[in-house]
């Protein structure tokens, strides 16, 4: 008969945790009446431990070791745990898991609540990245409101910020649980947006409601009269102080927010790996991943068409803050941290192997993940990606104005196009993946395709002249191609590291992406003024291209040479 298993979760780590320990429990009588079977519980320090009913489970058919690899053998013939409830909305550390008991035989499950916490954690991320590139459409407007200052420099700050960010996620998560960082991040998240927004909320919501204007009248002696209009009248909604907050309370909330924002980045391969199964993974991280995309297209759309000046740009800024307010509230009544039950045969096995192993700071990871094989080639591919898309959507006005787009409008479109197609792409590549996972060679297609996407970006042929049409397939199509890289590498590195902190996997790709694209926008915004000119003497075939186009080219072919090489085991 199988051993019997007692196991214990509490709300603020998943599995291999320091403050978590596999403890033999006293020799005896196994519940199930086997001889010799000793009982195994995974506990805190609190030495808490209660059981739960399989009652607590959800109607649908349980996995079976002929379809997953699960063997419940491994495990034990019953499972019993403590923890944060799914479908609870506490995150207090004292609270466990109903009583009663389920049978580990019926093999991992999931869970409805799955798609309420990829729900949250996508447009979490999504709102990020809208503040990110909020006036990457409009850098005119911008610049109007804030004399000598840009847009670009705006991104920049947002970026170095995620950056430092990045290199402290994985510790907190570790410490402090997904569940607690999620909810304090995006409250975070909202006061920077607040600060963005300062009192310019004030002039809208009175605009909103039919007030235009708001007179303070000061008389003064008492010679005052109907026929004798008022003296030192002022309308008090156009004081300076309901207008945009001034330009260091803007970055310091634009900071903020990057500050946060990694929480929402580094995690989709850790709620992957709780929550969803084996072949759902890729897919969950893919849409995760790609909603940051969907927040700068949303932040091309809405920007073309609210910031047409400085009102406008108040009302704009207004928005974001009442969105991400409405957001944080929902994140903090709705957002668990652990299901019932593990969704995969390998959650099952790290679970098991905590026994005798806690995650490493980040510091160890990144040394151990760094050294091991596979690893770099999915980094490198995950930066290449991550810095074309930053690079098109920070100069997207540009980019656009090679093909004779100019209109705001159209330029706020096609951008919000380009981020879609990441998306689109993300979606259905990631699925193939899941499905093949063949990492491998979709990566490298991909990256075959974004460099011929990329050279109508900037190539120009004087014969033709400008060619709307062209550009705006190539910048739908790249889109497609060099957006889904990111999150199937992002799920290749977690696999070839298993069972390493897949937080600290994504948060070394994040920390590598970011840093790298904060370096190479104000690059490519130099190189984007160089133009060479290709064979100009020859009628038909003379052309120029741009630096950037260039650069991003150049990028594209290293990061294919070099992922050639991959020939790593997938683990998980």
């Amino acid at each position: 008969r199988p051993c019997t298993f007692r196991l214990c979760w509490r709300t603020r780590t998943m599995f291999a945790n320091s403050s978590h320990q596999y403890t033999r429990l006293d020799e005896g009588e196994p519940d199930d009446g086997g001889e010799g079977a000793g009982d195994l519980e995974l506990q805190d320090r609190s030495r808490r431990s209660l059981n739960w009913s399989k009652s607590d489970l959800p109607d649908n058919t349980p996995s079976t070791s002929a379809g997953n690899g699960f063997h419940p053998d491994d495990y034990g013939g019953s499972y019993g745990g403590s923890g944060d409830r799914a479908g609870s909305d506490s995150d207090d550390d004292d609270h466990e898991y109903h009583d009663g008991r389920f049978n580990v035989m019926d093999g991992p499950r999931t869970f409805p609540q799955r798609w309420v916490q990829l729900f949250y954690l996508s447009t979490l991320a999504l709102i990020s990245d809208w503040v990110c590139f909020s006036t990457a459409s409009i850098p005119d407007v911008f610049e109007r409101a804030y004399p000598g200052r840009t847009s670009e420099g705006l991104i920049d700050k947002f970026l170095f910020m995620n950056v430092i960010s990045c290199l402290l996620v994985t510790d907190i998560v570790a410490r402090y649980g997904l569940q607690r960082c999620t909810k304090a991040s995006s409250l975070l998240m909202a006061v920077g947006c607040w600060l963005r927004c300062g009192f310019s909320i004030v002039p809208v919501v009175m605009e909103m409601i039919g007030v235009r204007e708001i007179v303070e009248e000061d008389y003064v002696g008492l010679d005052y009269s109907e026929k004798n209009p008022a003296f030192g009248r002022r309308r008090l909604l156009e004081h300076p102080d309901f207008g945009l907050p001034p330009y260091p309370v803007l970055v310091i909330g634009t900071l903020m927010v990057g500050m946060a924002q990694p929480f929402f980045q580094c995690t989709p391969p850790l709620l992957s790996a709780q929550w969803f199964a084996s072949n759902e993974r890729a897919t969950s991280s893919a849409i995760a991943l790609n909603f940051n995309q969907v927040g700068i297209a949303v932040a091309f759309v809405v920007a073309g068409e609210m910031a047409d000046g400085y009102r406008g740009l108040m009302r704009y800024f207004s928005l974001i803050a009442v969105l991400s307010t409405a957001l944080s509230v929902g994140t903090l009544m709705h957002f668990q941290d652990l299901p019932p039950i593990p969704p995969s045969a390998s959650e099952f096995e790290k679970l098991a192997k905590s026994r005798s192993h806690a995650e490493p700071p980040f510091r160890v990871s990144l040394r151990n993940f760094l050294a091991t094989p596979g690893f770099l080639r999915p980094l490198l591919a995950f930066v290449c990606s991550i810095a074309i898309t930053n690079v098109v959507g920070a100069f997207i006005d540009e980019v656009m104005g090679r093909g004779g787009i100019t209109d705001r409008k159209y330029v706020a479109w096609s951008g919000a196009g380009f981020e879609m197609a990441i998306v689109l792409g993300g979606i259905i590549l990631g699925n193939y993946v899941d499905r093949t996972k063949q990492y491998k060679n979709v990566t490298l297609w991909c990256l075959l395709a974004s460099l011929v996407c990329l050279l109508p970006l900037g190539l120009t042929d004087h014969q033709l002249g400008k060619e709307p049409v062209l550009l705006v397939v190539s910048l739908l199509l790249l889109g497609f191609f060099v957006g889904p890289v990111q999150p199937i590498n992002a799920e290749l590195a977690v696999d070839v590291t298993y069972p390493g902190d897949e937080t600290a996997v994504e948060s070394i790709q994040q920390f590598g992406g970011n840093f790298c694209s904060a370096i190479f926008v104000p690059v490519a915004g130099r190189a984007a003024k160089l133009d060479y000119q290709i064979l100009p003497r020859i009628k038909y075939l003379a052309s120029d291209i741009r630096g950037d186009v260039i650069f991003m080219m150049l990028m594209s072919v290293g990061t294919y040479c070099f992922y050639r090489s991959f020939n790593a085991p997938l683990r998980r």
